[in-house]
């Protein structure tokens, strides 16, 4: 494995960045970042050194891969700073994971009960009265523009459907599609279908199934549950090879630094005996 160590700027003086790089196994090619405090305390990853430092210094900035402070963070922390000491009551963050669905108040009869004395009163309900409240059409598109990103802000690869998947309605895009069927997965444990009327496609308006995701009807053949099946077995297989060759390159990291020290001890009860 190949070292290299140095100060690093955006920490405290004496603070230290070493990245090993790895020469062997899967992993070959791949750098692994540590830090070094000025006493020599090592730290493995951001966390452990965030609660090292505590409140002497905010890292919400800092990129522990790169050692840098993403500058676009740090300006958008200083403007919320500057916004909380301007004395103006902060909103409480919004935790609903909730879909961005329209919840449309009813406007059908609704049961009505008429409470006197009279012994003959009964509760009167108009029987065509709609169980579900309607839901807002193509509501899928409020998703669309929505992106993903790592903490160095790059824009992360977004997942590639089937062919067999095709959209349908105005306006539709593969990551509307993608939007609508992990929403669909994620609100309902109905068979997902697609649209399975034809007529949906010369007037989406009014034969769209809302219960179902904007796509065409596709069926899932034995063939493709049989290929997805050895499409996850091949993941995992390289995912466990990829564990264990980095449990091995830790292993021999460790014993590095254990000979390390015991060689830096040994030399020092060399010096003292001479």
């Amino acid at each position: 494995m190949e070292r290299k160590r140095w100060e690093c700027s955006a920490l405290p003086n004496g603070w230290k960045r070493e990245e090993v790089t790895r020469k062997s196994g899967l992993s070959a090619g791949k750098s692994d970042v540590y830090y070094f405090s000025p006493t020599g305390k090592k730290f493995r990853s951001k966390p452990q050194l965030a609660r090292y430092l505590g409140n002497s210094m905010d890292l919400s900035s800092f990129d522990f891969r790169t050692g840098k402070m993403i500058m676009s963070k740090l300006n958008k922390n200083r403007h919320r700073l500057r916004y909380d000491h301007s004395g103006q009551t902060r909103g409480k963050p919004d935790l609903n994971t909730s879909l961005p669905v329209r919840q449309t108040a009813s406007i059908f009869k609704q049961p009505v009960t008429k409470v006197t004395n009279h012994p003959n009163n009964k509760v009167k309900s108009d029987p065509q009265k709609a169980v579900d409240q309607p839901r807002q059409l193509f509501w899928e598109k409020k998703l669309s523009g929505l992106n993903a990103y790592d903490i160095a802000e790059e824009l992360m690869k977004t997942m590639d459907l089937p062919k067999g998947l095709q959209g349908v309605g105005p306006g539709y895009t593969d990551k509307t599609l993608l939007s609508a069927i992990a929403s669909a997965l994620h609100t309902t444990s109905a068979p997902i279908t697609g649209q399975l009327s034809a007529a949906v496609e010369k007037n989406p308006g009014v034969w769209l199934n809302t219960t179902q995701p904007l796509c065409k009807a596709f069926t899932v053949t034995d063939e493709d549950i049989r290929k997805q099946e050895d499409l996850v077995y091949s993941v995992r297989k390289r995912l466990e090879e990829a564990l264990m060759a980095d449990m091995l390159a830790h292993v021999e990291e460790a014993a590095l630094d254990a000979a390390s020290v015991k060689e830096e001890a040994s030399s020092n009860e060399e010096t003292e005996t001479v």
